[in-house]
């Protein structure tokens, strides 16, 4: 089957010449031809096992990690990273064929694409345990590792905390004319109008989309051109992920934004997971890997270096973060998330993209 059209049956369609699912490895391959496997570098394990991990998640983010669990447990893991769309599409032409044993993905609609394609695993009940339901498959398929917020982030010299938007609603406000930042192109914006569209249906979407357009918000590329643009005082709210703002004011702590979190989908947590697909021959090895990445030291090294949320419980975002459990936002099976190319359609139609 043709690389496009894998794509496009699992959801996960090209938009602005580029992968609408961002923030996996800040490159993006053609839609015909696989990113090449790069393997780990440590010496031959002691062990003689190995396993074959794709992953979606950026070399320079999770390579660490991966060195780790093959020094820690002597398991040979040899790791293809790319895109988290062109890695899933490769699953699914490789077939019974692909060396793959775990997919890491860096977005839930990826691993649900794979679920709905049978092509993973259920994972046992203690590690399903190990994380909240609503962060993991239904069908107990694939497991979120670490968890993502949609905000709406805002200029408090320009927005006081009184006029901060409650509900993604408020958007739609003519007040807000001219005053928006947001990503239509990017991933992430597309995942979160996917949510939206299971959240409140089709058409009620588009008129939202449809009136926050009336509003002339700016357009941006990607996530942290809005956090730039919000501390410029060039918009004064914008809709990012919430860890671009938390890595900016590492190195600008007096930039005058802050994160608001609407009561709706507004405030969507999505995940980056991991699944064990049904054809490996290395199950013990995988599940070992999946543990890895729930265990207190691995959730700990995201909460610390990419500002993410841990979803094993014990285990305590960082202190700037509003905590997981106080964030409010309708129950989604987040592998619904795969239908992009509904989003893609509806965005085209209102003009957006």
């Amino acid at each position: 089957m043709k690389r496009r059209k894998i794509l496009s049956l699992l959801g996960l369609a090209l938009a602005s010449g580029g992968l609408a699912i961002a923030c996996s490895n800040g490159t993006t391959p053609t839609a015909t031809t696989p990113p090449e496997p790069a393997a780990t570098t440590a010496t031959t394990p002691a062990t003689g096992e190995q396993l074959v991990v794709y992953s979606g998640r950026n070399e320079n983010l999770v390579g660490s990690l991966m060195e780790q669990f093959k020094s820690e447990t002597g398991i040979d893991i040899q790791v293809r990273y790319g895109d988290t769309a062109e890695l899933a599409a490769a699953i699914l032409e490789e077939g019974q064929n692909t060396p793959a044993d775990v997919f890491f993905a860096q977005d839930a609609g990826a691993l649900g694409a794979l679920q709905k394609a049978d092509r993973t695993a259920k994972l046992p009940q203690e590690i399903l345990n190990q994380v909240e339901s609503r962060y993991r498959s239904p069908e107990g398929e694939w497991v979120g590792i670490t968890g993502r917020v949609r905000t709406v982030d805002y200029n408090t010299n320009l927005v006081s905390p009184e006029e901060v938007p409650q509900s993604i609603m408020d958007l739609a406000d003519p007040k807000w004319e001219g005053k928006i930042g947001w990503a239509p192109s990017n991933g992430s914006f597309q995942a979160f109008v996917t949510a939206l569209r299971l959240s409140l249906g089709e058409e009620q979407t588009k008129q939202w989309l449809e009136a926050v357009q009336a509003n002339n918000p700016k357009v941006y590329p990607k996530n942290t051109a809005i956090v730039e643009a919000l501390s410029r005082g060039e918009i004064a709210v914008g809709l990012v992920n919430h860890y671009y703002l938390e890595k900016f004011k590492a190195e600008n702590p007096e930039a005058p934004v802050a994160h608001s979190f609407p009561n709706d989908v507004g405030s969507l947590v999505n995940v980056a997971g991991v699944s064990i697909l049904e054809n490996t021959d290395n199950l013990p090895a995988s599940q070992q890997f999946v543990n890895f990445m729930l265990s207190p030291k691995a959730q700990e090294y995201f909460t610390q270096e990419t500002f993410e949320y841990p979803l094993v419980t014990g285990v305590v975002a960082t202190k700037t973060l509003t905590p997981l459990s106080d964030i409010k936002y309708p129950e989604i099976d987040l592998s619904n998330l795969n239908d992009l190319e509904g989003t893609l359609k509806l965005l085209q139609e209102t003009g957006i993209l």
